[in-house]
């Protein structure tokens, strides 16, 4: 699939479907990005998040974080938080659609994920807090057979299926992987 293939599917999933929204409540409101970039084909990049947060300690996420009380929006919460985190300017970003929002259950959270394009991807500056490193990866890598699993855990009293994409020895997993798998399954229109 190429670029402009994948930014029009994006636009026209996103725009012609409902949503499916938490209403606020006690779970604590995060905003993600899920940024596609150009390397000649589409690629998606992560935050490998470092050992000293108080959440997700050397995870793989999406930029992006908790949402303040002075974000005007969830959208510009994501993209501050991209700022701080990696140093992608908002302005940087085309923001394409949002997808549904994702709650975690261990550490009760919802999230509101919007991915965006960003056509000119800057040197990445992760700023060694809060984020280790940021990984790219090609999209083609994540859609080929053998890159996704799902295994049934039994986790707050039930069992559930936890999915997760490896990449050049790296695992994405839990609430990442699941947006992930929603976006990969809008786009492509597999299951």
């Amino acid at each position: 699939m190429t670029l402009d293939e994948l930014v029009t599917l994006t636009r026209a999933r996103l725009h012609g479907r409902a949503r499916r929204e938490v209403p606020p409540g006690p779970l604590i409101r995060a905003a993600v990005l899920v940024p596609i970039i150009d390397r000649g084909e589409p690629w998606l990049l992560f935050a490998k998040r470092t050992e000293h947060v108080g959440h997700h300690k050397g995870q793989i996420s999406f930029p992006g974080g908790v949402v303040r009380p002075d974000d005007p929006s969830l959208l510009a919460a994501a993209l501050r938080e991209c700022e701080e985190e990696i140093g992608l300017a908002p302005q940087a970003v085309e923001a394409l659609g949002t997808l549904d929002d994702t709650e975690t259950v261990a550490t009760q959270f919802v999230i509101t994920p919007f991915v965006g394009l960003i056509g000119d991807p800057p040197a990445w500056r992760p700023d060694g807090e809060e984020i280790e490193k940021v990984i790219e990866v090609p999209l083609a890598a994540l859609l080929e057979d053998g890159s996704f699993r799902v295994e049934t855990w039994e986790r707050a009293g039930g069992t559930r299926s936890v999915y997760f994409f490896d990449y050049e020895g790296e695992t994405i997993w839990g609430a990442t992987a699941r947006i992930l798998k929603h976006y990969l399954e809008l786009v492509t229109g597999a299951p």
